[in-house]
């Protein structure tokens, strides 16, 4: 796994993504997070839950271009506040969506013969459901999926059931889309991933006016929870609790204890690991040639001289000795 983001890092990823939400435009959104286009793709080769999101960007602003009806109102809606002279958002024209009328197609009739016909105006194209696909390969969604390809989730599903070809398409790209996820959730779940740490830098907020009463009841609603690790703490035995069962809880306990011990002992490390630095680089490897003592045939003259030490002398002994024994070894 990638070396985890450093602060500055996570800020200009989260200002990144911020852009890419809003303008759908990679170029873009690295240009204005202050990021080399070339830095934001090696980012994203290494970090599945930082290419997760990503993903998920586009295909969000995939969707709300196309529910936005018009190019210029999506411009206006998209770009805000954006410098004069910046790029143009990309957005597919209607027509590499939809099919204008008259474009040869092939369709299976009712027999199930195979015909070439001139298809009908407003109907999805090839474009339109590789953008599917491809947007169902990154968020695991067919409703986002389909609104990002300007169309509805019904459209695609007539379309698994009519072709064998794009519902294996279908089902590959759920797949793919669901690894994609579960790594970047895998990736996320990281102590060293600080994907939900941003508060831990902020000072706490002021404690609202209370009473003592008021205090001390809160400090025992949340002792246990807080300072004991485990919301039902107490150990003893409940009413009609069986003597298997009462011991299953304890263990189940004791290891909801360990478990929360080992966090803690994660997120402490990652916290070290990041105050720390980078971790200094391995010392160079040795000449091979200069180490010994691996070998108990180093230092030996061979058995047959002009034969490699791994030769056939080994099958001459083995059969030797087996005939001195009285045995064959064929």
């Amino acid at each position: 796994m990638a070396q985890p983001f450093t602060p500055t890092q996570r800020r200009q990823n989260e200002a990144f993504l911020a852009a890419l939400h809003r303008t759908g435009n990679v170029r873009l959104s690295a240009r204005e997070a202050g990021v080399a286009y070339g830095t934001i793709q090696h980012r994203r080769r290494g970090h599945p839950d930082f290419a997760s999101r990503w993903d998920i960007a586009l295909v969000d602003a995939h969707a709300r271009f196309q529910a936005s009806g018009s190019l210029g109102l999506a411009r206006d809606r998209v770009l805000g506040s954006a410098r004069k002279g910046s790029p143009a958002v990309p957005r597919r024209s209607a027509s590499a969506l939809r099919t204008e009328g008259g474009e040869p197609v092939v369709v299976r009739t009712k027999s199930g013969r195979l015909q070439v016909r001139p298809a009908c105006r407003g109907k999805l194209t090839r474009a339109a459901e590789q953008l599917f696909l491809s947007a169902l390969s990154a968020t695991c969604n067919v409703r986002l999926s389909a609104a990002a390809a300007g169309a509805s989730p019904a459209a695609f599903y007539r379309r698994r059931g009519r072709s064998a070809a794009f519902d294996r398409e279908f089902r590959l790209a759920l797949e793919r889309g669901y690894t994609q996820l579960e790594m970047a959730a895998f990736e996320a779940a990281a102590p060293d991933s600080h994907y939900h740490d941003a508060w831990r830098s902020n000072d706490p907020p002021a404690l609202p006016p209370m009473t003592i009463s008021q205090s001390l009841q809160l400090l025992h609603l949340h002792e246990k929870s807080a300072r004991q690790g485990w919301t039902p703490a107490h150990g003893r035995r409940r009413r009609g609790e069986s003597d298997d069962t009462h011991r299953e809880r304890l263990r189940a306990m004791s290891a909801a204890g360990r478990a929360r011990e080992a966090e803690m002992e994660a997120v402490r490390a990652a916290i070290e690991m990041e105050e720390s630095g980078p971790p200094p680089p391995l010392p160079p490897l040795p000449d091979l040639a200069q180490v010994t003592g691996w070998s108990k045939a180093s230092g030996k003259a061979p058995h047959v001289p002009g034969v490699a030490l791994f030769g056939g002398w080994r099958i001459k002994e083995m059969e030797a000795s087996l005939a001195a024994r009285g045995k064959t070894g064929r």
